[in-house]
């Protein structure tokens, strides 16, 4: 399926068909959530129970749910249940989790340059 854009003469268009979807627009895509890169971000810290990673990202049952199922998907969390009583879930990073460690890194920097900066210049 192709995307049309009309061009004025000697003018390149930047659309060139929907399927060569930009990298960035399509790694946002898969964890540019709020509750996900809360939950990447906190397990970054080391593996959690469900109701610690809850507590942790203050996200609710249903959301951290869905959320965990949806980074599992995508590679990015892993599950382990420890069937010994009382049964427990946990979760991890896997090493494509792990690899986004640099990227909150950057994030981070990025945010104490420019975050307090641009409530300045408002």
């Amino acid at each position: 399926m192709s995307s049309e854009r009309t061009t004025a003469p000697g003018e390149q268009s930047h659309v060139e068909d929907d399927d060569s979807v930009c990298p960035v627009v399509e790694s946002i895509e898969q964890i540019g959530s709020q509750w996900r890169l809360a939950v990447l971000h906190e397990l970054q810290n080391g593996e959690y129970r469900f109701n610690e990673l809850k507590r942790a990202t203050d996200a609710n049952a249903r959301t951290l749910s869905r959320v965990l199922e949806d980074l599992g998907e995508h590679g990015f969390v892993e599950r382990r249940i420890e069937e010994d009583a009382p049964i427990a879930t946990y979760y991890s990073l896997t090493p494509k989790g792990r690899s986004l460690e640099p990227v909150f890194d950057e994030i981070e920097c990025w945010a104490g340059s420019w975050l307090d900066a641009s409530s300045d210049e408002d």
